[in-house]
């Protein structure tokens, strides 16, 4: 990411791989790409990239000369944030580091709030399934969901989503990107070939989703200072566990504050005091990431040996 343009280059920092379609003057015309879960590919779709890219050529043609939309980022590069200074100057600045910049940067300026991990919601998240090879088609609408209760149905064309064009699981994430975090949502379909102009209504909390998969989640603050390998439901039930609970065996290396504690290597941890969880252990980091602070004083259940020990353990923010 060095020498990227970020107030040009607007992405999902998180994914594998994304793309742009634009002119010369830096206007885009659509993007591909984009993920929904732990599978980093299954949004990339050949015949998908080729649908997508038909729409921009098409809407390039109509206005080959329109202006960029250019954001205004106090910060131009990835390399511009203190943080980045922290890197040898030749030093690979991978995508999702500008996560981890910009919230160092949020953080000590005192604006920083857990509200802002919620980016890129997927369409499911307003009830949408976007057919992968035409992902501009719904291909199903959840019951109940945003989507449904505006009248969208299966087969009908997005086209327009908050006022932006859309031909891409990418174009309706970077839409849903920019969409209020309550309130009313415009979207323009295309239903027998008729334009169909719905307006949805998004609930408080509507872009929450999954953070396992994001890489940039390690650097959220507080540190949960312990991850390893899940156990299998079969290595939990010889152990007594419930097969669902949470239980994931804590690696070699242990974190500062964990050791600190007392946790060890092949610790066995079960949760926090006798909270029955049933998650697993990304889930738990993300859970300690968005439920406690820096500084405050939790107690892991822990198995260790055949025996449960509680360990009393101070959050801190991160350990490298």
């Amino acid at each position: 990411m060095r020498g990227v343009d970020l107030n040009q280059f607007d992405f999902d920092y998180d994914l594998t791989w994304t793309g742009f379609f634009m002119n010369a003057g830096g206007k885009v015309y659509g993007r591909f790409g984009g993920r929904d879960g732990k599978v980093p590919d299954t949004q990339l779709t050949l015949t998908g990239l080729k649908n997508a890219m038909r729409e921009a050529l098409a809407a390039y043609q109509k206005d080959p000369t329109a202006p960029a939309e250019r954001l205004t980022k106090p910060i131009n590069r990835a390399e511009d944030y203190p943080s980045a200074a922290k890197r040898k100057p030749d030093a690979c600045i991978h995508c999702h580091n500008v996560y981890d910049f910009e919230r160092d940067n949020l953080v000590k300026s005192g604006q920083w709030s857990k509200d802002r991990v919620w980016v890129y919601p997927p369409p499911r998240n307003i009830g949408v399934t976007l057919d992968k090879d035409q992902q501009n088609r719904i291909e199903a609408v959840a019951p109940g969901s945003a989507a449904a209760q505006g009248g969208l149905r299966a087969g009908d064309l997005l086209r327009t989503v908050g006022g932006r064009s859309v031909a891409s699981f990418a174009d309706v994430q970077y839409a849903l990107h920019r969409a209020p975090a309550a309130g009313q949502l415009p979207v323009t379909a295309e239903r027998a070939g008729k334009p169909l102009p719905v307006t949805l209504t998004l609930a408080p909390g509507w872009r929450e989703g999954d953070l396992t998969w994001r890489e940039s989640m390690w650097s959220i603050p507080p540190n949960a200072s312990v991850y390893g390998r899940d156990l299998t439901p079969e290595e939990k039930q010889a152990l007594g566990l419930d097969p669902k609970a949470l239980a994931f065996r804590q690696g070699d290396f242990v974190p500062r504050a964990a050791a600190q504690a007392g946790i060890k290597g092949k610790d066995i941890i079960l949760g926090l005091d006798d909270r029955a969880l049933e998650m697993t252990m990304l889930q738990f980091n993300v859970y300690i990431r968005l439920n406690f602070n820096v500084g405050d004083k939790v107690t892991y259940a822990v198995l260790r040996n055949g025996q449960r020990l509680k360990i009393p353990i101070t959050l801190d923010k991160r350990d490298f």
